[in-house]
């Protein structure tokens, strides 16, 4: 078993250690602001973000020289030069190099999983403290060569002699030089996310204005976190940006109106799916601190939330009758159903933005009896979400979206509001995390916070 210490201690295990499930504990987080691709962020690569996630967090929470159990992390999107990202992130970072770094990618859902790698390594002993996160850039996009050229290319990498080499690159055709960008449709399909859920907008009936008023909730209370100072200490600023570049304050029902749909324009339904209600491609990191009560305590670190559960869960858009973005709304049951939890014991619900549309299916098809019944296999109804309750702090539609870098935005931000609302009702305060993912996947976590510690 191995366990973090500070660089100057030597001793090593003499014999078997206890370990039992102990509590993996939130303690701090931090991101950069996130940007439009394009922008600001343009030039900065993935390792570049990711680094500057670690180092704002490393400052905040005195870590600079500790040696942690692990740091994991990953991006959908990366160059072949960043294949180990994570490590050389870590060792570009203020941590004591000793430090592992592991590279993790499930999609949208890349820092929810890597939340929970960390979390399940403290709860099964085998560390006190480690670092998940996850980072994207679509500015930082790997653009490759097409398979014609990549067929030359290595030909000419074994030829021995110049006839050789003459006859490889007999066979390179003008075309063959063309770049091939970097696909985010579906391989099984063909469609992109935004067509895939539009498909499932049009079978749950999904209004244009119910879509925008979740656009414009996302963008008003992300403007009013940023305003109150909620994100001082969770955010470092980089290459000279201060805020999310994507956050519009002055949105309103009357400017989302005014946009063209951009999806299901092929369908027979009525498209309502804009750029002002889906998220835009975006740059920027986050990572979230987890540990045990004992290392944070010995810091001085506070106890956030505890990371009670996660989930997973997949569902058939290929050759069933699901939606690509719907796998959530089957995770969360299951993971409820597990921890003894009904959706009404909840305090605070965060579903990813990817769309407003994706937020209302889930929604629905939690209140829908037949869904329920048929699909989840319940009695009754999961149920309704107040709104009030759900996405507090504004989501993706406002932030952006930067793949892996979602879940642990979300992570960190939650940690944070339910141990001020703990703190405020002096009570136990428990949130659900929910984000769907490429690929037909979704995972969904369970966070508590608590008063006393």
């Amino acid at each position: 078993m191995s366990s973090e210490s500070h660089p100057a201690t030597t001793s090593q295990p003499t014999g078997p250690q206890e370990r039992s499930q102990r509590a993996a504990w939130v303690v701090a987080g931090n991101r950069t602001p996130f940007a439009r691709s394009g922008g600001q962020y343009a030039s900065a690569s993935v390792q570049e973000l990711f680094t500057a996630a670690l180092e704002g967090l490393i400052a905040r929470a005195g870590l600079a020289g500790e040696r942690l159990g692990a740091v994991a992390g990953g991006a959908v999107l990366k160059q072949p030069r960043s294949f180990n990202l994570v490590r050389e992130s870590v060792l570009g970072s203020a941590l004591d190099p000793q430090t592992p770094g592991i590279d993790v990618q499930q999609a949208c859902a890349t820092g929810m999983e890597t939340t929970s790698l960390i979390a399940n390594k403290i709860r099964c002993g085998q560390i006190e403290a480690g670092i998940a996160g996850g980072v994207d850039s679509a500015s930082d996009a790997p653009i490759v060569v097409g398979e014609g050229l990549r067929r030359v290319l290595l030909q000419l990498n074994r030829a021995r002699s110049t006839a050789d080499k003459l006859k490889a690159l007999s066979k390179l055709r003008p075309g063959d030089l063309a770049p091939v960008a970097p696909g985010v449709n579906e391989p099984r399909t063909g469609l992109s996310m935004g067509e895939h859920q539009a498909i499932t907008t049009a079978a749950w009936g999904l209004t244009r204005q119910a879509q925008d008023e979740i656009a414009e909730f996302s963008h008003h209370r992300l403007a009013e976190a940023w305003e109150s100072g909620f994100f001082d200490d969770l955010v470092t600023p980089f290459r000279g940006v201060t805020r999310d570049t994507n956050l519009r304050p002055d949105t309103s029902m009357e400017k989302l109106g005014g946009l063209s749909p951009v999806f299901g324009t092929s369908l027979d339904t009525e498209p309502t799916m804009t750029a002002g209600n889906s998220t835009p491609l975006t740059d920027g990191a986050s990572a979230v601190l987890i540990a045990t009560q004992e290392w944070a305590a010995e810091r001085g670190l506070p106890l956030l939330a505890e990371v009670l559960d996660f989930e997973t869960a997949a569902v058939d858009f290929v050759d069933g009758h699901e939606g690509l973005l719907m796998a959530p709304a089957y995770a969360a049951p299951r993971l409820l159903a597990r921890n003894g939890l009904t959706l009404q014991d909840i305090d605070l619900v965060e579903i990813h933005e990817a769309f407003a549309a994706t937020v209302l299916a889930i929604l629905a098809a939690w209140e829908d009896a037949e869904f329920c019944r048929d699909r989840l296999g319940l009695e009754q109804p999961v149920g309704a979400v107040d709104r009030r309750r759900l996405n507090v702090h504004g989501s993706s539609l406002a932030a952006g979206h930067p793949f892996a870098a979602t879940g642990t935005r979300i992570v960190a931000t939650l940690a944070k509001e339910l141990k001020a609302r703990a703190v405020a009702e002096d009570r136990p305060v428990t949130g659900l995390i929910s984000v769907c993912a490429a690929g037909g996947q979704g995972a969904v976590a369970l966070l508590r916070a608590y008063p006393g510690n």
